[in-house]
């Protein structure tokens, strides 16, 4: 994980999450985010740059 900020509002926390494939970030994700205990759910936005 790159950084994690704790925000007000309908989420929790965001994560930014960088990865030489899209592949590993859903790996990251996957396996080591949402297995996390008090992960009920999570919503992910790939960023797009111009």
């Amino acid at each position: 994980m790159k950084e994690v900020y704790v925000v007000y509002g309908v989420y929790d926390i965001v994560a930014r999450v960088e990865a030489d494939t899209m592949e590993k970030v859903k790996e990251t994700i996957t396996w080591h985010i949402r297995r996390l205990d008090k992960v009920r759910s999570t919503l992910t936005m790939i960023v797009v740059e111009a």
